[in-house]
C-alpha cells in the first residue's frame, strides 16, 4: 500500500467546511456514496456511505471491506454495515438524531439508491447536495497541492520520453502505449476520474495529424476516432508522418489527484499556420494569466479569452472546428478532472478563489490537419497564479 495516507486533520478539515455549509442551508445530513466523493472525504473507496451530521462526527458505514477501511482511513468511527436499512440504527447509536433533511449527490446518485434511502428515512425531505461538495472540493490543500506537483513531475516524464520515442511510421497506438507505459511505472492509476454522466477517459489522448481534428461524444476540443466505436475517443492506427502536429493530451495521476497538460510535437516542422497558430494560443493563455485574480468572474475571463482568438482569426477553430466547438477553455482539476471552476459561457456568478486549481487548453482544431495549442493546471493563491504543469511549452521539433 502507498504510504500516503489522507491525515485525519485534512478529512476533519473537509468534513468541518461541508458541515458549515450544510448549517447554512438547513441540511440536517447528508449522505455520500460517490467514490471521488467518498475519496475525499474518507481516504478510501469502500463499498458503502459516509453519514455526515450537521453537527457531530461523521460515520463511515461499510460493507466491503470495513477492515480495509480502517487500515487506509483515518476516521475513527468506521462501522461495518450489510444492509441499509441498518443505517437509522447505527445513526441513533452514535446519539445522532433521525434528520429531517438529507442531502445526496443528485447529479451521479442512480434512481435506484436513491429510492432505497428514501425507503430507509420516508419522513426525510431529500436536497441535492452536490452544489455543496463542489464548493468544498474547489479549494485545495497543501496535502492536495503536494499530490499534484507529484503528478506534474509524473506528466513532465512521460512529456520527455514523447520527444525520445516519436519516429516516423510509428503508430498513435504504438506512442500512446509507451507513454503510458512510463506513466504506469511513475505510479499513474490507469484511470481518469470525471463527474460528468457518461465520463469515460484512461490516460488522455494521444494523436497525430488528420486524427486529432477527429470530434468525439466527450464535451472536449480535441476527440480522437480511438481504437473502436466501443471507446469513440483517443489514439488509433495512424501512422505518424512528418509535417503533421502530434498532440499529447496526457493526465498526470498521484495517489488520487489529477493534472492536466498538453503539449504538441512534429517530425521535420509545420506549416507556418500552425506554428503562428501555436503561438497564438500561447497568448491566449497569457491573457487568462492576467485576468485570473481572486474575484474574477469565470464566465468574463472565458468571454475575454474567446474574443481574443475570435480577434487573431480563429473564429472558425477555437476550441474545435465550427459545428464541433465547445464553449469553455478551463475546467476546475483535482480528484477529478471535471470539478469548479469552469471557465466557461453562462458561468456569470461565480467568482474565482484563492485555493483554486484549473486547467487551462486553448486549442485550434483544423479539419483534415490536425491541432495545435497548449494546456497547462494552474493554481491560484492570494499572490497569483502558480502553474503547476511545466513542461517546454514550443512546438518539439523532433
Amino acid at each position: 500500500m502507498n504510504d500516503r495516507v489522507t491525515p485525519i486533520e485534512e478529512l476533519e478539515r473537509r468534513c468541518s467546511a461541508l458541515q458549515g455549509l450544510m448549517a447554512a442551508e438547513g441540511l440536517d445530513a447528508v449522505i455520500i456514496v460517490q467514490n471521488a466523493d467518498l475519496f475525499y472525504f474518507t481516504g478510501t473507496i469502500q463499498s458503502g456511505c459516509l453519514y455526515v451530521p450537521v453537527e457531530g462526527t461523521p460515520i463511515y458505514l461499510v460493507r466491503r471491506d470495513a477492515l480495509r477501511a480502517r487500515r487506509e482511513s483515518a476516521l475513527t468511527a468506521i462501522v461495518p454495515f450489510s444492509s441499509m436499512r441498518e443505517v437509522p440504527e447505527v445513526i441513533t447509536g452514535y446519539s445522532l438524531p433521525e434528520p429531517k433533511r438529507i442531502g445526496m449527490e443528485f447529479d451521479v446518485l442512480p434512481v435506484s439508491f436513491f429510492e432505497r434511502y428514501r425507503k430507509v428515512f420516508p419522513a426525510a425531505e431529500f436536497r441535492d447536495v452536490t452544489p455543496l461538495i463542489r464548493r468544498v472540493r474547489m479549494k485545495k490543500s497543501a496535502y492536495e497541492l503536494a499530490c499534484m506537483r507529484d503528478a506534474a513531475r509524473q506528466v513532465d516524464k512521460v512529456t520527455r520520453h514523447a520527444a525520445e520515442t516519436i519516429r516516423e511510421g510509428m503508430t498513435d497506438l504504438d506512442l500512446a502505449a509507451e507513454l503510458e507505459f512510463v506513466a504506469r511505472k511513475e505510479g499513474h492509476l490507469g484511470h481518469i476520474r470525471m463527474r460528468v454522466f457518461n465520463g469515460e477517459m484512461i490516460f488522455g489522448h494521444t494523436f497525430s495529424g488528420a486524427d486529432g481534428a477527429v470530434p468525439a461524444y466527450t464535451d472536449t476540443p480535441l476527440g480522437g476516432a480511438g481504437l473502436h466505436p466501443s471507446f469513440g475517443q483517443g489514439c488509433g492506427r495512424k501512422r505518424i508522418r512528418p509535417g503533421e502536429p502530434i498532440v499529447v493530451d496526457f493526465a498526470g495521476s498521484c495517489d488520487g489527484y489529477l493534472v492536466d497538460q498538453t503539449r504538441i510535437f512534429a517530425l521535420d516542422g509545420l506549416p507556418r499556420k500552425l506554428l503562428a497558430g501555436h503561438e497564438d494560443m500561447l497568448a491566449v493563455q497569457a491573457e487568462m494569466c492576467r485576468l485570473a485574480l481572486p474575484g474574477a468572474v469565470w464566465g468574463d475571463i472565458y468571454e475575454a479569452c474567446l474574443a481574443l482568438a475570435v480577434k487573431q482569426g480563429h473564429a472558425e477553430h477555437f476550441m474545435g472546428y465550427r459545428g464541433s466547438q465547445v464553449s469553455f477553455i478551463g475546467h476546475g482539476v483535482g480528484i477529478e478532472i471535471d470539478e469548479y471552476p469552469f471557465l466557461a459561457r453562462g458561468f456569470n456568478e461565480m467568482r474565482l478563489e484563492a485555493g483554486m486549481v484549473f486547467a487551462f487548453e486553448p486549442k485550434l482544431v483544423y479539419p483534415e490537419v490536425g491541432a495545435v495549442g497548449i494546456e497547462n493546471t494552474f493554481h491560484l493563491s492570494e499572490a497569483g497564479l502558480e502553474q503547476l504543469t511545466f513542461s517546454r511549452e514550443n512546438i518539439v521539433i523532433v
